[in-house]
């Protein structure tokens, strides 16, 4: 079932949260059909495609929102409420936001004129790249490709080689991110998964594809070339609203889960849930911590959007502020779900208890490298006055 946009208000037409907030419902109650897919049914792709949820943050120079960061943590925070794993399919179908790394005539070309292409791939430097007259030969195997399935346009992370080992550029290795259209990738199936097992995270490879140079690019090292208040973010930065949108929508949706549940569900011969006070205590704690922090994410991103559109550019304090809160976002939503989760009732196991779905779905996000306590590590370098030492700040 496809929804149709056009009788809705007319903030529909400039506001992707509005357009948000009409999916969901679908979301919601598909998620089931999702897991047991595996990925995204096609026709709620189609339907994202049409809202033009899959081009939060592409440039407008390029059809895209270029809505700014906290529309768009705002936006895959409402889907996320509904299902995690939509909303992580629909966050990462964004990563075409990096096509501001390239010259827009070249992304136009890759976008073949639809701005709405979703995008999949990763980022990890798992692929070769071989010199050649005008670009490169690229080959290599990617895994966690989330929504490989339906993406239009794909990218790996390679490492340009000379010989037999990587090229260096300025004292690092020369990692880039090469682009692919899809009928150059070949997608494979080995996406079995308790959590986020809906978002058809398969492997993607490629064999000796010829890439011109101008299709590649380093976010992590380099400026974009669209030289816009919204790009003069770093990398992970201008991505954390995706991110951490799914962690806080999916721990809202957890706690909404967990109240509803409470209605009716008894501790054995004694009161409901929702009237035992160590309840109380848990659900109190679970939705201050994680209204708390998503407050300190929305702070310190409008702190970091603030700086780049006034100043044009931001301190490695402000970019690590942005890091940290998105770590506390998914911690605060971890917590939630597993302080509350033994208080649902022995049904609360089953796979289609929406409760249990975002306890596999975050329980999975958190092995994703922004969530890492190595991340964690660079925030702490910086707020002890040190030189941020790598690619993430």
């Amino acid at each position: 079932m496809t929804i149709t946009l056009e009788p809705q208000a007319t903030a529909l037409d400039d506001d992707p949260r509005a357009r948000a907030a009409v999916i969901a419902p679908q979301l919601r109650e598909r998620a089931g059909e999702g897991e047991s897919r595996r990925t995204m049914a096609p026709d709620l792709v189609a339907t994202l495609k049409a809202a033009g949820l899959f081009r939060l943050a592409l440039p407008e120079a390029l059809g895209g929102w270029e809505a700014p960061p906290i529309v768009t943590f705002e936006t895959i925070e409402e889907l996320a409420r509904a299902d995690g794993s939509g909303a992580w399919t629909t966050f990462i179908g964004n990563t075409g936001t990096l096509l501001a790394w390239l010259d827009t005539e070249v992304a136009r070309d890759l976008l073949e004129g639809d701005p709405d292409r979703p995008v999949a791939g990763t980022f990890a430097p798992m692929g070769r790249a071989v010199p050649v007259d005008g670009g490169f030969v690229v080959t290599g195997r990617w895994p966690f490709a989330s929504g490989a399935l339906h993406a239009e346009l794909l990218l790996g992370g390679v490492l340009v080689m000379n010989g037999d080992v990587p090229r260096f550029v300025d004292d690092r290795p020369d990692w880039r991110f090469a682009w692919f259209p899809k009928q150059d990738v070949e997608v494979i199936d080995t996406w079995h998964a308790p959590g986020l097992r809906g978002t058809g995270s398969h492997d993607i490879s490629v064999h000796e594809v010829f890439v011109p140079a101008e299709r590649t690019c380093s976010p992590m090292f380099e400026p974009a070339r669209v030289d816009r208040p919204l790009y003069r973010l770093s990398m992970y930065n201008l991505l954390a609203p995706l991110i951490t949108g799914f962690a806080a929508g999916v721990g809202r949706g957890a706690i909404d889960r967990f109240i509803e549940i409470a209605q009716t569900k008894r501790r054995g011969a004694g009161p409901t849930v929702r009237d035992d006070e160590h309840c109380q205590v848990l659900v109190a704690q679970a939705d201050l911590q994680l209204r708390a922090a998503r407050a300190l994410f929305v702070e310190a991103m409008t702190a970091a959007w603030d700086a780049v559109r006034t100043r044009g550019r931001y301190t490695p304090r402000e970019r690590a502020a942005v890091i940290g809160a998105e770590q506390l976002v998914l911690r605060a939503a971890v917590d939630a779900v597993d302080a509350l989760l033994p208080f649902a009732g022995a049904s609360s196991v089953r796979d289609d208890e929406p409760l249990q779905r975002c306890a596999r779905d975050l329980h999975a996000a958190r092995q994703h490298i922004v969530f890492s306590t190595d991340a964690m590590k660079r925030v702490g370098r910086v707020t002890f006055g040190l030189e941020p030492n790598d690619f993430m700040l």
